[in-house]
């Protein structure tokens, strides 16, 4: 019998929603099939069977919750089908975050392999030099905040001794090992170790004033309705706390007279009878100025490093396109914005578009983006102050184009006009900087000309 564990999904990620079941118990399966969809924070994903045979028997139904380390499937590698599960390997009763326990303690160790070092690697000079005494197997239970910091600081999540509950690792304890042997540790004896000082890298500093009290219950004063925030909304939760707690949030607006820009594409689609595969839409003229707009202010490409206080300008210009979606707003990446044609942005969102309201979105999709443009006007609203995607520096949204009346050359005329907003990270740049970059948006929206020869 081969127990199939939820493996390691990368990007911090502990647990996962079952979505869809492609096998039942007693159906057979090859290698590499479709074994179930899992929902994580960041997209939906499809894990293939690891072995080939009979299907013992499966751990949840959809909308569970499944933890890494947790076995979801018991296959048959004989095929028949017929040995009855084990109900001691059964990890319900794992507390979430905490891998299932071995079946017994004579399995081999083999049956929870120790993720090999790149999964975790630590090439700090602290970390390379600490014993393996502290390595456990299967994954470590540890919160996502803890896992970033972890990387940030260039820590192995195994080797960390653990202090918190459950035996999950703690950002102190991550702060802990990266200090070194000469750092205290948690001791018994009734003289508690002294805390460190604060410093300018601590994530753990308390927010003056800031004081969460219980809500009310509103049960009391009517019908209530709840439900638990999973998933992509609950990831969309934690990021955009994340985001206005850690960035200084400022915002630029203006708008952009748009009517020649709408005339080259009507002209453009006239020409190209319309075609779905070729259609140019707004979104893909804005991309293409935003990335000519990058190239000439950097800082907006930009990120900043608060644990070693660094700015890490990119250059490279992948595009994150907001998405609204039925499960929440996700963010996937256009990669090479740069690097494209005007028909190949429009070809690329379009494809992102469709793949993220399908659902069929891939985690290395969501990854990776450098600055991100977010488009309400589709759906009404004159403008919008969008929430940076954090740890970008900029977000450019884009509000519904109106037909209003401006004065050009002393006449009161009719007048395409699209709203933009540049919201922006104030540690990083300066509203002088801000307009300047708006302006050239600006400028190569207005002039079609312009934004072929000069970008």
């Amino acid at each position: 019998m081969f127990e199939f564990k939820l493996p390691d999904l990368g990007e911090g990620i502990h647990e996962g929603e079952i979505l869809k079941w492609h096998v039942a118990a007693g159906d057979a399966v090859r290698e590499d099939d479709p074994l179930v969809d899992v929902e994580t924070d960041k997209a939906a994903v499809t894990i293939p069977s690891p072995k080939s045979g009979r299907v013992v028997r499966t751990e949840g139904k959809r909308g569970d919750k499944v933890h890494v380390g947790q076995v979801i499937a018991v296959i048959d590698e004989g095929g028949t089908g017929t040995q009855p599960a084990e109900p001691a390997t059964s990890p319900a009763a794992a507390p979430p975050g905490v891998p299932a326990p071995p079946a017994s303690p004579q399995a081999p160790a083999a049956a929870a392999p120790t993720p090999p070092a790149a999964a975790a690697p630590a090439t700090g000079s602290t970390a390379t030099t600490t014993t393996k005494t502290g390595e456990r197997s299967g994954p470590v239970p540890a919160a996502p905040a803890t896992r970033r910091l972890a990387r940030e600081l260039d820590v192995a999540l195994d080797l960390v001794p653990p202090t918190g509950p459950g035996g999950r690792v703690t950002p102190e304890d991550v702060r802990r090992f990266a200090a070194g042997p000469s750092a205290p540790t948690p001791t018994t004896t009734t003289t508690p170790a002294p805390a460190p000082a604060p410093t300018t890298t601590s994530v753990a500093a308390g927010i003056p004033y800031l004081d969460l009290e219980p809500l009310p219950d509103f049960a009391a004063l009517g019908p209530v309705e709840t439900e638990p925030l999973v998933s992509i909304r609950r990831k969309v939760a934690r990021k955009m706390v994340t985001s206005s707690l850690l960035v200084p949030h400022v915002a630029h607006m203006d708008e952009a007279d748009v009517t020649e820009l709408e005339a080259f594409r009507k002209a453009q689609r006239e020409r190209r009878g319309g075609e779905p595969s070729t259609k140019l839409t707004l979104l893909a003229f804005v991309v293409r100025a935003v990335v000519d707009a990058l190239k000439r202010f950097p800082a907006f490409n930009a990120s900043v490093d608060p644990f070693r206080e660094l700015l890490v300008s990119k250059k490279y210009y992948h595009l994150g396109i907001a998405a609204d979606t039925d499960r929440g707003l996700v963010v996937p990446v256009l990669r090479d914005a740069d690097r494209r044609s005007l028909l190949g942005l429009a070809a690329g969102i379009a494809d992102l578009a469709r793949r993220a309201k399908e659902g069929k979105l891939e985690l290395a999709d969501l990854r990776g983006g450098t600055f991100t443009v977010t488009n309400i006007g589709a759906l009404g609203g004159t403008s919008m102050v969008p929430l940076i995607n954090y740890p970008e520096v900029g977000i450019l949204g884009m509000g519904r184009v109106q037909e209003r009346p401006v004065v050009r050359d002393g006449q009161i005329v009719a007048r395409r006009m699209l709203p933009l907003t540049l919201s922006f990270d104030h540690r990083v740049t300066d509203g002088a900087d801000a307009a300047r970059f708006v302006n050239h948006v600006v400028r190569l929206l207005e002039d079609p000309a312009a934004l072929l020869v000069e970008t």
